[in-house]
């Protein structure tokens, strides 16, 4: 660093004493506080949102409402009111980069996730988005998807239908006018990177000149394997190894000023001016990462805080995240050295500023989600199929119901459906399709993906519409078809029963697909209530030692239901999303009718002592002003804190997505 003139700044012990690993505000030193008069260095804002997840007209629910300082609450979100803040910020910067370390679509609003979320692509392209890092939402589809459509706009399969609608200007879409980035996915067969790592962005120094500031951007580590991103042909790269990796790039390239952007994130307080006690796997990241990088910008965790942590060397560096669904826009301001293109460390301020609703919308922005919410609105009323009755949760003795066992029927289905086009390489190569296929209709743990009835509507003849089937089933999780022993399929059964606390039995029941029939013993006791000679699929009995191919939501069978008798399952081949699946299903049978419950039978019902054990309901959560939880993020809530690889429970928060 240049000799900085009359100015006198904190030593790196200094600012490490400011800066301590519990925390501190968002001024790397007390002389950041006038670092708006240090007119001899080059002014850069940065500003950055995150984990959008396509909520344009506002924060669902209780997410709505947001606390600072001293207490104070803020009503928040939508995007008409973030265009106008961030129009306020931009005024009189020079240089000023927009950019989102991920997480920005593919969410749970109908009004986007129903439309491929092109209403977020467009909502952004408005906003003057320059770029933004993958989260693991961004590859929920495939990274063919990510990279063909929602950056280049090629649409897939059906125009109108599938994607490819028509904007709120008329015009098809076109794609991001935004590139994504990431360091550390790769395609598993070939380590190759699925996204660039990193992007250099120049700004005015004046004089004609420029300088550059590199942007790495990381992915959270296990994304792979998460429910809704599972992709069998993709790895995450370890994060520290892959950032300073970067970072030695960009330095051996000429850029001095660099700025790190992960999709993984912290836990900080409960305040998001600031932040106290970090903890996290983005803050142990932050205490190691290279000196070289000159800020850390995270998101993953849906948190709010701003605050500096120190480097390896002890120099202070903004730690920030600017919570979820549009809450918080998060400020960086850098003072770069003219010459040499450094950051000025001691003059780096970090603000988190509320999103309110107390300003006038943009007008650009609230014609956009507008458009979106009344397009949704009549789309929600297309006919799709039709049913010749009621379809319930309501379940008979055995725990069979007629809405469990029609799920279970377009599992099985989804799991015989071939990859589509835009699908990644990756899991089984033959695409062997699915010999049966289960739900967990009564998880133990977390939340059906059976969400709603489908009441059959005599005034119009039992038409199923879009809007009924999109909310009647799914997380916006895919179907997964894999191979497991007939064994695995036995001990699955067997794991629908369990002792509860005071002495308990619980029963969590699982649907079968329409060529499955089993029965089980009501006076047997926990783990021998089902012989395999009484499981039949396609007529044969269960042979424990064969493999079968076993179709269900990736969520099921990476134990985030309760069901580990499916752990170590093999040969994954990832089908569609069940929102969309589902709505494919009932296109595909045009006609639905209940089936008899007969796929499941009890023997010994009325021996002494038996039991079939008691369900556990569990209703959507709620959050603290009793609107619902969003469905995805209710069921990571209520799931157990073992799980697949980067799937953590943190202090006794789970990461939502």
């Amino acid at each position: 660093m240049r000799d900085i003139g009359r100015r006198f700044f904190f030593t790196a012990a200094g600012a490490m004493a400011t800066a301590s690993a519990i925390g501190s505000n968002a001024y790397a030193t007390g002389h950041a506080r006038d670092a708006a008069t240090a007119d001899e260095y080059v002014d850069v804002q940065l500003l950055n949102i995150t984990d959008l997840h396509g909520y344009l007209q506002a924060a669902p629910g209780g997410n709505s409402v947001i606390t600072g300082a001293g207490g104070r609450s803020y009503t928040v979100g939508g995007v008409a009111y973030m265009a106008t803040h961030l129009e306020r910020l931009r005024t009189g910067r020079r240089n000023s980069l927009f950019f989102a370390p991920g997480d920005l679509f593919s969410g749970w609003e109908f009004d986007a996730s129903s439309f491929a979320d092109e209403p977020t692509i467009e909502a952004l392209n408005a906003m003057g988005l320059d770029f933004a890092s993958a989260g693991n939402h961004e590859f929920d589809k495939s990274a063919t998807f990510l990279t063909s459509h929602m950056e280049e706009g090629e649409p897939f399969p059906v125009v109108d239908r599938d994607d490819a609608f028509a904007d709120s200007t008329g015009r098809r879409f076109h794609g991001a006018d935004f590139p994504y980035y990431s360091a550390n996915m790769v395609w598993r067969s070939t380590g190759k990177a699925v996204l660039p790592p990193y992007n250099i962005a120049y700004v005015d120094a004046g004089g004609g000149r420029r300088l550059p500031i590199g942007f790495i951007h990381l992915t959270a580590i296990g994304s792979e394997s998460f429910p809704g991103s599972y992709q069998p042909g993709l790895r995450t790269l370890d994060e520290l190894e892959t950032a300073n990796r970067c970072a030695a790039e960009l330095k051996s390239r000429g850029v001095n000023a660099i700025v790190l952007s992960m999709h993984d994130g912290a836990v900080a307080g409960s305040d998001f001016t600031s932040g106290s006690n970090p903890s996290g796997p983005a803050y142990e990241l932050a205490l190691r990462v290279t000196p070289d990088i000159d800020a850390i910008v995270t998101g993953h965790w849906h948190k709010a805080f701003t605050m500096m942590v120190p480097d390896p060397k002890g120099n202070p560096r903004p730690f920030v995240e600017a919570g979820c669904y549009g809450q918080l826009i998060n400020e960086i301001n850098l003072r770069l050295d003219p010459v040499t293109g450094e950051v000025i460390r001691p003059l780096t301020t970090a603000t988190n500023h509320p999103n309110t609703r107390d300003v006038t919308q943009h007008a650009g922005l609230r014609s956009i989600a507008d458009y979106w919410a009344g397009y949704a609105t009549r789309r929600a009323r297309a006919p799709i199929g039709k049913q010749t009755a009621s379809f319930t949760r309501r379940r008979n003795a055995a725990g069979e119901s007629t809405m469990g066992d029609l799920v279970a029927d377009w599992a099985l289905w989804a799991g015989r459906q071939p990859a589509d086009a835009m699908a990644d390489p990756g899991g089984d190569p033959a695409g062997a399709p699915a010999d049966l296929a289960v739900i967990a209709v009564a998880p133990r743990v977390g939340q059906a993906v059976i969400a709603a009835d489908l009441v059959h509507d005599g005034a119009t003849g039992g038409t199923v519409t879009l809007g009924q089937a999109w909310h009647a089933v799914g997380f916006g999780d895919p179907i997964l078809t894999v191979t497991v022993t007939g064994a695995q399929i036995h001990d699955a059964l067997e794991e629908q029963w369990a002792p509860t606390a005071g002495g308990g039995f619980g029963f969590a029941p699982l649907a079968v697909s329409a060529n499955v029939r089993y029965t089980f013993d009501a006076s047997g006791p926990v783990g021998r209530r089902v012989d395999a000679a009484d499981v039949f699929i396609d007529g044969t009995a269960l042979d424990p030692a064969r493999r079968y191919r076993l179709a269900a939501p990736s969520y099921t069978l990476i134990n985030q239901d309760g069901f580990s008798a499916f752990t170590g399952f093999t040969a994954a081949v990832r089908h569609q999303r069940d929102y969309e699946s589902f709505v494919a299903f009932v296109r595909a049978e045009r006609q639905l009718a209940p089936a008899p419950l007969n796929r499941v039978a009890v023997k010994n019902a009325d021996a002494p002592g038996a039991r079939i054990g008691t369900v556990t309901e569990r209703l959507q959560m709620l959050q603290p002003d009793g609107s619902e939880v969003p469905r995805p993020e209710a069921a990571l809530r209520r799931a157990s804190t073992a799980g697949p690889e980067g799937q953590r429970a943190h202090r006794g928060i789970r990461v939502p997505c």
